[in-house]
């Protein structure tokens, strides 16, 4: 296990081929985030970001209980509510992100609270089995404004965004799979593995084309489609030929893999 010289325990990070992992380390407390821990997680992030060796980031947790359950309710209880919130990042650094790499989360437990929070700001979700998700701050008085309310505003039909807003309920990772929130769901011993083999399969792809396509998908998302398109026109030189289309281009002609200039300029 790799790990940055400046994370506390409580956070690991870890570079397997082009892939950053980032665990939470706190099983004890089912992954609950401190504030210590969730600017750790944030300055992993930001490390993960910067390094051109990356092409693609994991975000899990340690054991089989948790991926993440939210903010420490204990430091809340000290401190008041809201800890875990870095600023203009959001919680663990991630609900407010715009990381221009993928972001996968690999949910190897429960995803509660600011966990549901940072597992749907992730591009990306490979579930447990056993996984369950759920946003539980109404019946403690608070309501998931990090980016839980939101984020399941935009993805859901409003009858069933209210349902899950409202109750404060856990659901199944099968049931957020058919709603559309997760994208695999394994057992829990393959959590991990199926998130890096879901990582190489993009990574196979441009990694300049992947940064170009999220950046399309949100304009896309949060304009109109005429500014998305307007969007691809004033980008059309480097969606459409770059060093990387060139290749892919003469690759298909000549019958070969492609070898795209990932990791290095474009």
């Amino acid at each position: 296990m790799t790990n940055l010289p400046d994370l506390p325990a409580t956070v690991h990070y870890e570079q397997r081929g082009a892939v950053a992992i980032i665990r939470l380390n706190r099983p004890d407390l089912r992954n609950a985030a401190d504030s210590a821990t969730s600017h750790a997680v944030h300055h992993a992030l930001n490390h993960a970001e910067a390094d051109d060796s990356i092409g693609a980031i994991i975000l899990t947790g340690t054991g089989d209980r948790a991926f993440c359950s939210g903010m420490d309710l204990k430091e809340a209880g000290r401190v008041g509510a809201g800890t875990g919130l870095v600023p203009g990042a959001g919680f663990l650094g991630i609900t407010e992100r715009n990381c221009p790499k993928p972001l996968i989360a690999a949910v190897n437990g429960a995803a509660v609270a600011g966990g549901m929070e940072a597992a749907l700001a992730c591009d990306l979700v490979v579930a447990s089995q056993d996984a369950v998700f759920g946003l539980p701050e109404i019946k403690r008085g608070m309501v998931a404004f990090a980016g839980g309310v939101q984020r399941i505003a935009r993805a859901l039909p409003r009858q069933k965004a209210f349902e899950i807003i409202f109750s404060g309920a856990y659901y199944g990772a099968a049931e957020f799979q058919a709603l559309g929130l997760v994208n695999r769901v394994v057992p829990q011993d393959r959590v991990l593995d199926e998130a890096l083999a879901l990582a190489d399969e993009i990574l196979a792809n441009s990694w300049h084309c992947l940064r170009l396509a999220k950046q399309l998908h949100q304009v896309a998302r949060d304009g109109t489609l005429q500014q998305a398109i307007d969007w691809g026109h004033e980008h059309g030189a480097a969606l459409m030929n770059s060093a990387d289309s060139r290749e892919g281009i003469a690759a298909y002609n000549q019958g070969r893999a492609a070898g795209f200039s990932n990791g290095t300029a474009i």
